[in-house]
Parts: C-alpha cells; structure tokens; sequence
C-alpha cells in the first residue's frame, strides 16, 4: 500500500468536505488531491522516482499536505525538517538522506545549503504557479508495506541525529488505531493542527489520521495560545492534539480572560497530550476550566509515534501513560545490562514492539543495533514502572535520571512536586555538577503571571514533601525555559553548572 492512497480514497468518497483550513483559506478534498496529483508530476518531471529522497521544511500550512503527499504518490521518501533550520542543520539533513529536490521557505538559509550541495530547491512561494502550468497525474506509485515513506530525524539529543526510517505499514496501522480506539474519528470531526507537521504526533495524529477519516484539519503555522483559543472556538474544534506546554499556555491565555469567561470551546469533545509528561495537576486545572477530558499517552519518532495510551473506553489513570494500544507490545527491561529481570513494582526502560516501530536508522546500522534487537523489541530509553493493572508511568528519561550521593533522583517527581506551587507556571528539574555528591538537584522554574517567586521559599515547599535527599538545593527563576519545535522543553539546553 501507498500512504498517499488514503488522500484518493477520501476525496473520491468526499470530494466536497473540506479538509484543509488555516484561516479564511479552505481547500477541500477534491482540491487537496488535484494539487497533489500536480505536484506529483511535477517530480516525475524532474527526475525523482520511487525510493529518492524529497525534503520539505514547511511550516503548517496547506503546502505541506500538497508536498508531503506528492511525494509519497510518487513513491518517494519524504524528508520532513524544521523550517527554522539554520543553513547547518539543513546542509546535514540534505547530505545525510542524498534529498533529490528541497522545497521550503525562500527567505530561510535553506536554499544556501541546497545550493552548496547541488540540491535544487523549489520555493513555496511558486508552488501555485508549478502547479498552475503542469498536468495532475493522478497515478500513485504501489509500494511494498516494509517499504520506508518517511525519514523523521531524532532530536539530537546524543550525538548527530538519526533519520528513523518509518515504513508505509508504520505509518498507516498508527494512524488507523489512533483514529479508531483513541480518537474515535469521523468525517464529522474538526481537528485541531497545532503540532507541527513535520513532528511525527502532528504528522500521524494530525494529517495522516485526518485525512484518511475525511474529518477536517485546520492548521495554526505557529503555535500562540490566544490565537489558538480563538480558533478553538471559531472553527468548531473537536479535538485538540498537544504537548504538556500547549495545555499550560491556553490555561494561562484562558485565564487572562477571566475566570467567568465563557471561552467558547463548547465543541471540544476530546484532547489527546503525548511528547512529554503532562503534569497531574496541569491535567487537574486544565479539565476543570474547559470542561474536557485529556487523555495522554506515549509514543516516539520511532514508533511512527503511539505506543501506549489512556483508551477512552478503559480507566483513566492520571499520571500514568496508559496501556500499549492495538498491535503493540511493551515490558521493561533492566536498565543495567548485568541485572537479570525487573519485578512487578521495580522501574526499567520501556521496551517496544510490533506494527509501529521504525526498520532502522537510516545507514546507521551500529546506531540501529544499539537500539533494536533480532526479535524486534525497540529499546527506548525512558524509564518507567508498571502498575497491577498494566498501566505504564514514565519515571523519566534514563538519561535525566540524577544521582546524588548514590541515590536515585528522578526529574518528574521532583517536577510533579513544583507544579503544585500556585506560583509557578512551569519547570524544569536538572542534574547539576557538584564536586561532593557527584550531581546536584537543581530546578529551573518560571513564575506564573503576577506571581512573585523566592528561592529559598520554592525550596522549602518541595524539602517539605519529599525525602531529604530529593529536594533542590539550586533553585534558578528564569523568564523562559528553551523550548523544541513541538514545545517540548529542551533540558539539554539549561546550564549545568550548580
């Protein structure tokens, strides 16, 4: 099967219904697929066939479906990347997956490092005309279901990043779970495209999902929490897909407004949180004045990206990731390669199998092994304990894990702990260097509006309800905490120093 055969199917069953929307501008399904079937024979034009790499750096505008799916008609190997990329962060991706053609934003840095590397490069800003002179052919390339569709690269966080190598099969089965047992989409619904694109949760829960259910996406190119809010209520929105800082900004925005607000998000029926943690009692606050139920689950680049969720049908634990969805294995296994088993109640890194996860780093074959073993079980790097009932708790990343005179500190409960405070508004607990213990707990924490935030009072409140050894000793209010493309927050970017 071909990803892109779900944009044919919808739009000969809904030619009609609209399926893209980014403010007064409305594509709906027929439109959607003749611009795809345009754009596809304008790569067969130049050259690219099944297999070649083709690189988008868009934001969320309609634009990105146009490409995305082009690409993947002609059997290419989409190549999704940040368009805020500087020229050596798109020369690396280019360089890495061999890209036949870039199409992105003229007045970024990436038609420099297209350039340099003989790359062409099609600037958004005349797709209307390429499409407006070529013929659509609307053929879509059969691909084997093991065959790769998209190349979505890891952030980095440890060395170059890597190309996780999604397969059609990875894709497809992760959307039609999402949409079926998580979301329970219909054509009906209204999705909200805050996620960017190029992000696989926005690419699989957002796009892929909407458009193979002929429900309707309607996109923000930028996150902002009070545009969003208004388009919540202006486009009817049922379902709203985000990040933990997502949640944490429309609360803020919505209390802005006032307590009292009418906030006219009658329409919202479900919202999904995944990419990081979501605080127990940010979920609390944020269900308390919108009046809607978040569910969260867990996923990675990886694995195309759900792996576990809270199912509507089934107990919600908040906190807890939830169970492994539909065509998904997951067990812990010990973080030490000496240790022989983990026991019900002890903590291990999540191990994942079945439909979802990825073939591999994209020619990193050392890297791939490292991760994915012969019988398919991907290593993830997240720690975690199991309940009696099989319910999944993200206790951290082991990388984040801190250890402190020999004990164990994780980041989360420490994080879980400060967003209690009715002070702050958001947190990030780190490892610091100390010369005695080894590391140091440090928090970095940011001042809800109005609020006004002493050290030495944030470090009582926590030494108050946790072990002695667990509390910060450095406590750092900062303005800002550095923030990914999804809105994830970077730890790797705060100071270490104590």
């Amino acid at each position: 099967m071909n990803l892109a055969s779900n944009l044919t199917r919808t739009a000969e069953r809904l030619p009609d219904a609209i399926a893209l929307k980014q403010d007064d501008e409305v594509w709906t399904y027929t439109q959607l697929a003749d611009a795809v079937a345009r754009f596809a024979a304008h790569l067969r034009s130049r050259g690219v066939e099944p297999g070649d790499r083709v690189a988008l750096s868009l934001p969320n505008i309609p634009a990105f479906a146009v490409v995305f799916y082009g690409a993947l008609a002609v059997g290419a190997i989409a190549v999704p990347m940040n368009p805020l990329f500087k020229y050596r962060e798109v020369r690396y991706y280019l360089e890495d997956t061999g890209a036949r053609i870039l199409i992105g934003l003229p007045g970024s840095e990436a038609p420099e490092a297209a350039a340099e590397l003989g790359v062409e490069f099609l600037g958004v800003g005349t797709l209307p005309q390429v499409l407006a002179s070529t013929e659509p052919d609307p053929r879509v390339e059969d691909r084997d279901d093991d065959d790769t569709a998209v190349l979505l690269y890891t952030s980095g966080t440890t060395g170059s990043p890597k190309g996780a190598e999604l397969r059609h099969r990875n894709l497809q089965s992760n959307q039609i779970m999402a949409a079926e047992t998580l979301l329970e989409i219909t054509e009906d619904d209204v999705i909200m495209g805050c996620l960017p694109l190029f992000h696989v949760f926005g690419m699989t829960c957002a796009l892929n999902l909407s458009i193979a259910a002929g429900s309707t996406l309607t996109l923000i190119p930028r996150f902002e929490p009070g545009r969003a809010l208004d388009m919540l209520g202006r486009d009817s929105v049922t379902v709203f897909i985000g990040v933990p800082t997502m949640y944490g900004a429309l609360l803020a925005e919505a209390s802005s407004r006032g307590d009292d607000a009418d906030l006219g998000v009658s329409s919202l029926r479900r919202c999904i949180s995944g990419g990081s943690s979501m605080p127990v009692e940010l979920m609390r606050r944020f269900e308390q004045r919108f009046r809607c139920i978040i569910l969260e689950g867990y996923g990675l680049s990886e694995t195309s990206p759900v792996a576990s969720f809270n199912h509507p049908d089934r107990e919600r634990k908040p906190g807890s990731i939830g169970l492994p969805v539909r065509g998904v294995e997951m067990r812990l296994v010990p973080v030490a390669d000496d240790v022989e088993s983990t026991g019900p109640s002890d903590i291990g890194e999540i191990a994942i199998r079945g439909e979802n996860v990825m073939r591999g780093y994209w020619n990193k074959p050392e890297a791939t092994a490292a991760v994915l073993d012969d019988e398919g079980w991907f290593r993830s790097g997240d720690l975690a304990r199991v309940d009696e009932d099989g319910y999944y708790y993200i206790v951290d990343r082991a990388k984040d894990l801190i250890i402190r005179g020999g004990y164990n500190v994780y980041p989360r409960e420490i994080e879980e702990v400060l967003y209690e405070h009715p002070g702050i508004a958001e947190v990030a607990v780190v490892g610091m260097h100390d010369d005695h213990y080894g590391e140091e707990v440090g928090a970095y924490v940011v001042a809800r509006d109005g609020a006004m935030l002493d050290p030495d009072e944030v470090r009582a409140f926590v030494k108050a309800r946790v072990a002695a050894y667990k509390y910060p000793r450095v406590v750092r209010i900062i303005e800002t905490l550095p923030k990914g493309a999804t809105g994830k927050i970077l730890k790797r970017e705060l100071p270490r120093d104590a």
